[in-house]
C-alpha cells in the first residue's frame, strides 16, 4: 500500500486510538497452498496479545485476528507458533500468510514486509523490581545499568538506538531475550535491572508479578498485520475486515476483555 495512506492512517489512530479503512477483498496465493485459506503466525509470551493459557493459545491479536479473517472471504487453517525473530521470515518463506504477534510497523520492517492499516498504538515502559532501589525516571538514569528486552522488539530498538549508540550503556549490558515471559524472570532473578517492554505487555507482567512501570518511554509505535510484501489483495481483505470489526463493535469488546479499556 502507498506509504503516504499508511503514514496519514497512523495519525488519525493516534488522534481517534484506532480505526481503519475500507478496501476490496480479494484472493490471494498463500503459503498454505490455498489461495483462500491462510495460515497465521505468531510469538506466544506476548500477554495479553498472545500467549499460552492451560496449552491452548489466547490472546487480543489471536482473537481479533480470527475475527477480521472470518469478515473476508478468506479461512483460518490455523497458528504457527514461532519466536518473534522468526516471523518475518516464516512470512517471507510462505510458512505462514499473515503475522499477528504486537508486530511495530517502521521503516525497518517495510522494507521487508508489508503491513494491514494499524490497529493498535502503544508505547514503552520501563520496568523494575517492585522492592528494589533502583528508580530510574529517565533513559538518562539508566547509565550503568543492565537492560533487557525481548529479540526484535522495540524494546530492542530502544536500547540499541538510544542507550547503546548514545553510550548510557554498554553492549555488553543488554541481555537479549526470547520472549519477555524469560525477560522477566531474569528481573526478578536480579540478572537484570531493567526491562523495556511495551505498555499493555507491562501492564499485564505488573498485575501480578513483584515487578512496577518506573516510567514510560513515549514512542508512538503502532502495531499492524505482517503480510508479504506487494500482496496488495490481502491487505486490502485484512483492511476491509477492521473495518467491519470496528464498525460492528468487536474491536471494542475485545479491547475491554484484554485490556480493560472502553
Amino acid at each position: 500500500m502507498p506509504r503516504e495512506a499508511r503514514v496519514d492512517r497512523r495519525r488519525y489512530l493516534q488522534a481517534i486510538g484506532g480505526t481503519v479503512a475500507t478496501l476490496s477483498v480479494a484472493g490471494c496465493q498463500s503459503g498454505s497452498g490455498d489461495s483462500q485459506t491462510l495460515t497465521a503466525g505468531t510469538a506466544p509470551g506476548f500477554p495479553p496479545f498472545e500467549m499460552k493459557q492451560d496449552g491452548e493459545l489466547v490472546g487480543f491479536d489471536v482473537e481479533l485476528l480470527e475475527a477480521v479473517i472470518a469478515a473476508t472471504e478468506y479461512e483460518l487453517s490455523g497458528w504457527e507458533e514461532l519466536e518473534f525473530k522468526s516471523l518475518i521470515p516464516a512470512l517471507n518463506n510462505g510458512n505462514v500468510d499473515v503475522v499477528a504477534a504486537g508486530m511495530t510497523i517502521n521503516d525497518d520492517r517495510d522494507e521487508a514486509i508489508d503491513f494491514s492499516d494499524p490497529y493498535y498504538s502503544s508505547n514503552q515502559a520501563i520496568i523494575v523490581r517492585e522492592n528494589g532501589s533502583f528508580s530510574p525516571s529517565s533513559l538518562a538514569d539508566l547509565s550503568g545499568a543492565t537492560v533487557g528486552a525481548q529479540k526484535g522488539t522495540t524494546g530492542e530498538s530502544v536500547i540499541k538506538d538510544q542507550l547503546i549508540e548514545a553510550g548510557t550503556i554498554q553492549a555488553s549490558q543488554y541481555n537479549a531475550y526470547g520472549n519477555y515471559v524469560l525477560a522477566v524472570e531474569d528481573l526478578l532473578n536480579e540478572n537484570v535491572d531493567v526491562i523495556i517492554i511495551d505498555v499493555p505487555v507491562a501492564n499485564s507482567f505488573v498485575a501480578n508479578r513483584p515487578i512496577k512501570s518506573a516510567f514510560v518511554h513515549e514512542t508512538g509505535e503502532q502495531f499492524g498485520f505482517g503480510i508479504q510484501s506487494g500482496n496488495d489483495e490481502l491487505a486490502g481483505a485484512l483492511n476491509s475486515g477492521l473495518t467491519t470489526v470496528e464498525d460492528d463493535g468487536t474491536y471494542r469488546n475485545l479491547t475491554e476483555k484484554w485490556f480493560g479499556q472502553k
